[in-house]
C-alpha cells in the first residue's frame, strides 16, 4: 500500500543565505516536507519498525538545516537527498523551504522553493 506522509512548518533558526550578514546572523526557516513511500501493512499490523518513522524525520531535516548554505534550493535539495539515503522506502518526496521575513527592503512574509524528486 503506497502512503503519504505530510510534515508541515517545521521551523528553525539557521544560518543560510547568500549575504554574510544572514550566515552570521540566521534567520528563521520552515521546511514542510512531503513523503510517499511503498509501506505495505504497516497500518494494518500497527508495527512503527515497518513505517518512516517521523522522529527520525524530523531529526534528519534538522541535521540538514544545520548546514549552513547559501541558498535554500541547496538546503532542499540537501533534506531530499538525506530522506531518500535514510528511508529506503520512500519513493518521492516533494520539500518546500521557506525563509521567513527575507531582507529583501520591504514588507515580504516568507519566500519559498519546492523541489520535489
Amino acid at each position: 500500500m503506497e502512503y503519504r506522509i505530510v510534515l508541515t512548518r517545521m521551523e528553525f533558526l539557521a544560518m543560510h543565505g547568500c549575504y554574510e550578514m544572514e550566515r552570521r546572523v540566521g534567520n528563521r526557516f520552515t521546511v514542510d516536507l512531503e513523503l510517499t513511500a511503498e509501506l505495505g501493512d504497516a497500518a494494518l499490523e500497527d508495527d512503527v519498525r515497518k513505517t518512516v518513522n517521523y522522529l527520525t524525520v524530523y531529526e534528519v531535516v534538522r541535521s540538514q538545516m544545520r548546514i549552513t548554505q547559501h541558498t535554500i534550493e541547496r538546503a532542499a535539495m540537501n533534506i531530499i537527498e538525506a530522506i531518500y539515503a535514510t528511508f529506503t522506502q520512500v519513493r518521492h518526496v516533494k520539500c518546500t523551504v521557506s525563509k521567513l521575513a527575507p531582507p529583501l527592503g520591504g514588507k515580504l512574509e516568507k519566500v519559498s522553493v519546492v523541489l520535489e524528486k
